[in-house]
C-alpha cells in the first residue's frame, strides 16, 4: 500500500493557500490599479513586477542558507508569511507610486524569506518517494488560494462599486490567518545530529565553495533548466493588463486570474504525482508545448473567450512544471543543504524573471500586446530545442557509458 503524505504537507499546503487569497486579491487588481489610478506606464509596470519577483527569489537564497545554518526552517517561514500579511494595508494608503513600489518590494521580501525555508521544510517532513506528490499538493493548494483571492476581489468589487482600495484592506485578513495557522499547525522535525568531530564546531556558512560543490552537476542542470523556464514565462500581470483590451470590464478583471489558478490547482498535483512515476524531461517538455500553445492564443485574443483560452493554457504549463522544478531540486541535494538549494535555484529565476518582464514590458509598450506573446512563444520554442537537445546528449553519453 502506498504510504500517505504526512499531515504536516496539508498544513503547509493550507498556509500557502491562505497566503495566495491574501495576495492574489492585491495581484489581480494591481496592474489596473498603477495604470488606470496612478497612470503608470506598462514598461514601468513590468519593470516594477519583474523587480519585485526577482526580489522574492533573491532573497529565497539567503533565506534557505539560514535555514540550513541554524538547522531550523519554522521561524524564517513565519516571519515572511507575517511580513507579507502587513504590508497589505500600504497598497490600500498609497496616493503615489512610490507607495506601491515599496509595499511591493517588502511583500516579495517576506515571500523571499519564508519561500526556501517553507520549501526545505516540506521535502523533510516528506518521504523521498512522495516528493512529486508533495509539491504537487502544496502547489495545488496554493493555486486554490489563487483562485478564491480573485474571486473574493471580483465579489468586493461589485459590492463596494469597484473600490480597489478596500478590498486592499480586506487582504490582510487572510494573510495573518495563514501566518497563525503555520505558528500552530507545523511542527518541525529534530534535525539529525552533527557527526562527532563536528558536534563542538561553529556552524558554517553554507553558501561557501565546498558547499555549493556538494550540490553536484546535476542539480546545477536544474538550476539553468529552471531560469530558461522563467525566461520563457514573464510575470502574470500581462494576462491581467491583456483584459481591458478584449473588452472586458474592471470588475470582472480578476477573473483572469481565477482561470489560469483554476487550471493550475486542479493539474499540479496530478502532474506532480505523475513525475514521480514517469519521465520529468517529457512532462516539462510537454509544459513548453503548451506554454506555446497559450502564447500564441493570446496573442490573437479578440475577445473575452479568446483570452480565457490562452490563459487556462497558461495555466496548464505551470501546473505541468512547477511542482515538478521543486521536487527535482529536492531530490538533487543533500538533506542539509535543501534550503540552500532552493534558494540559489530561485536566485537564478529571479534574474531570469526580471529579465523576461522587463522585455515584455518593453515588447508592449513599443510594438503591442501581440508582440510581447509572440517573443514568449519564441523563447519556449528555444527553451524546448535545448532541453531536447539535452536529453539527447545525456542518453549518448549514458549509452557510451554502458558499452565501456
Amino acid at each position: 500500500m502506498r504510504p500517505r503524505l504526512p499531515a504536516g504537507v496539508w498544513v503547509l499546503g493550507f498556509v500557502s493557500m491562505l497566503a495566495d487569497v491574501a495576495s492574489e486579491m492585491v495581484h489581480s487588481l494591481l496592474p489596473l490599479f498603477l495604470v488606470g489610478t496612478l497612470g503608470v506606464s506598462v514598461l514601468a509596470v513590468g519593470v516594477i513586477e519583474g523587480i519585485a519577483e526577482a526580489t522574492a527569489l533573491i532573497v529565497k537564497v539567503f533565506s534557505g542558507a539560514l535555514s540550513d545554518r541554524l538547522g531550523r526552517r519554522k521561524g524564517l517561514a513565519l516571519a515572511g508569511y507575517t511580513l507579507g500579511a502587513l504590508t497589505k494595508p500600504f497598497f490600500a494608503l498609497a496616493t503615489g507610486v512610490g507607495l506601491v513600489i515599496a509595499a511591493r518590494f517588502v511583500d516579495r521580501v517576506g515571500k523571499g524569506i519564508r519561500g526556501a525555508p517553507r520549501d526545505a521544510l516540506l521535502a523533510d517532513i516528506t518521504p523521498g518517494g512522495l516528493r512529486g506528490a508533495a509539491f504537487g499538493l502544496r502547489q495545488s493548494l496554493d493555486t486554490v488560494g489563487a483562485v478564491l483571492g480573485p474571486l473574493l476581489a471580483t465579489a468586493l468589487m461589485l459590492a463596494w462599486a469597484n473600490d480597489i482600495r478596500a478590498v486592499f484592506w480586506v487582504a490582510v485578513v487572510p494573510g495573518l490567518m495563514a501566518a497563525l495557522l503555520l505558528w500552530v499547525g507545523v511542527h518541525e522535525p529534530v534535525r539529525a545530529a552533527r557527526a562527532p568531530d563536528e558536534a563542538d564546531a561553529p556552524a558554517r556558512n553554507p553558501i561557501r565553495r565546498e558547499a555549493l560543490a556538494r550540490l553536484g552537476a546535476g542539480y546545477w542542470r536544474i538550476v539553468a533548466l529552471g531560469a530558461v523556464f522563467t525566461l520563457a514565462r514573464f510575470s502574470e500581470a500581462f494576462l491581467v493588463l491583456r483584459a481591458p483590451q478584449v473588452g472586458m470590464a474592471m470588475a470582472w478583471v480578476p477573473l483572469v486570474m481565477v482561470a489560469m489558478s483554476v487550471v493550475y490547482a486542479a493539474s499540479a498535483y496530478p502532474f506532480g504525482k505523475l513525475g514521480d512515476t514517469v519521465s520529468r524531461p517529457a512532462l516539462l517538455a510537454g509544459s513548453l508545448a503548451v506554454l506555446i500553445a497559450a502564447d500564441l492564443v493570446l496573442a490573437a485574443a479578440a475577445d473575452a473567450a479568446g483570452l480565457l483560452l490562452g490563459v487556462a493554457l497558461w495555466g496548464v504549463h505551470m501546473g505541468m512544471s512547477q511542482g515538478l522544478l521543486g521536487a527535482m531540486v529536492a531530490d538533487s541535494a543533500p538533506a542539509d543543504l535543501r534550503g540552500t538549494a532552493f534558494g540559489v535555484f530561485n536566485l537564478f529565476s529571479g534574474l531570469a524573471m526580471l529579465a523576461a518582464s522587463v522585455i515584455a514590458g518593453a515588447l508592449w509598450q513599443g510594438f503591442g500586446a501581440a508582440a510581447t506573446f509572440h517573443a514568449g512563444a519564441a523563447f519556449a520554442a528555444v527553451t524546448l530545442a535545448a532541453l531536447a537537445f539535452d536529453h539527447r546528449h545525456r542518453a549518448h553519453h549514458a549509452h557510451d557509458a554502458r558499452r565501456d
